[in-house]
């Protein structure tokens, strides 16, 4: 199972930044999706997660009502729409894939992808 995020880049205080994970190799809706993000010198921290078929959505508190996750079974992709970004959003963005959403809020984690940087300026 391959996962690739892209869509990262830079943007500015207050603006907003959709990243994308796209997978394969394996059953998409099989899984449940979450997104992982790690800033420089901190350790990596939950984001977001997904429910295989999409009906029940997991956030950081850091992150509620400013982050939506959502996911395309169909073209076995996972989105993170980031609005009111913040300098403390900087960090590299992964996304990974567990067997239920429990065990992807909880780090329990079966595939795992590369990052793409969202780097927020102010």
């Amino acid at each position: 199972v391959q996962l690739q995020a892209f869509g990262g880049g830079l943007v500015q205080v207050g603006g907003s930044l959709k990243v994308s994970c796209q997978v394969s190799g394996r059953t998409f809706s099989d899984y449940a999706m979450g997104w992982f993000r790690q800033a420089p010198g901190k350790e990596r921290e939950f984001v977001a997660a997904i429910s295989w078929g999409g009906s029940s959505t997991y956030y950081a508190d850091s992150v509620k009502g400013r982050f939506t996750i959502s996911r395309d079974n169909a073209k076995n992709t996972v989105y993170l729409q980031m609005n009111s970004l913040k300098p403390e959003d900087t960090a590299i963005y992964s996304c990974a894939a567990g067997q239920t959403v429990v065990n992807v809020v909880g780090g329990t984690l079966d595939y795992w992808g590369r990052g793409t940087l969202v780097t927020v300026s102010s």
